[in-house]
């Protein structure tokens, strides 16, 4: 799957034209892997300044010098949502928010196997283990970037146990409240975890009947259109966060 693609068909591309804002769209080549997929599990590509992570926040930076942005978003969908994860833990304060959609928290994985475990079952690590791990990379404790994170309910290939898992781990690490506000709609089910100023730091969206990719709408204006991983729902993800983000 081609990003380009993707972010068109998601209806990106066109909430990009309309609403004026910049697109960075970070492309894995088939010499790195050959399904064109990033290497989420690989110790070489995940840790902090190395590898594909590295030229992901190079890419980020070489565009944030001409243009010097108030704001910066990251979105990923299955590998591209587990690199996510890994950059929003080892370079928060390049970013104001993420999405993780049909990913997995990081780092639930250091090579194939675990990285399949990780993907059958969920986290080999527990939620706390999870924090830990992730405050143990940052000496002094960032100001992390607020999470949305995308489940499919019959999602067959990575377990929604990872995102569940992992908007727990989220809460955790931004010190939110325990309480969790559920908000229930046709077909999706939106769980929120708020700051001590009451803002959202993670919020986790599980939409019912869908399986593994990003959802839309396309009975909506700019609501995407379905292809293979990309499936209709009665939420359109990217309409959901440009909302939620305020863009």
């Amino acid at each position: 799957q081609q990003g380009e693609l993707l972010a068109e068909q998601s209806g990106l591309i066109a909430l990009v034209q309309k609403k004026q804002f910049s697109l960075l769209i970070p492309q894995q080549s088939q010499n790195n892997n050959i399904k064109g997929c990033f290497n989420w599990f690989s110790t070489q590509d995940i840790e902090k300044n190395q590898g594909e992570s590295l030229s992901i926040k190079n890419m980020i930076n070489t565009v944030n010098k001409e243009q010097n942005f108030s704001h910066i978003y990251i979105i990923g969908l299955s590998a591209g949502g587990a690199m996510a994860s890994s950059m929003v833990v080892n370079y928060p304060e390049l970013f104001t928010a993420g999405a993780i959609i049909a990913g997995l928290p990081y780092p639930c994985a250091d090579n194939l196997i675990t990285a399949i475990a990780c993907m059958r079952s969920g986290p080999s690590q527990t939620v706390e283990q999870l924090t830990t791990l992730v405050k143990q990379r940052n000496k002094v404790q960032p100001n992390w970037p607020a999470l949305s994170i995308f489940t499919g309910s019959d999602d067959a290939v990575v377990n929604p146990k990872n995102s569940q898992e992992l908007a727990i781990h989220w809460a955790q690490l931004t010190q939110s409240k325990p309480q969790v506000n559920i908000s229930k709609y046709q077909g999706y089910q939106v769980s929120q975890w708020q700051g001590k100023d009451q803002k959202i730091n993670v919020e986790l969206i599980e939409i019912e009947n869908m399986g593994h990719g990003i959802a839309v709408a396309p009975e909506q204006v700019d609501g995407g259109t379905a292809a293979p991983f990309v499936i209709s729902a009665p939420i359109s993800t990217v309409k959901y966060l440009l909302e939620a983000w305020k863009i």
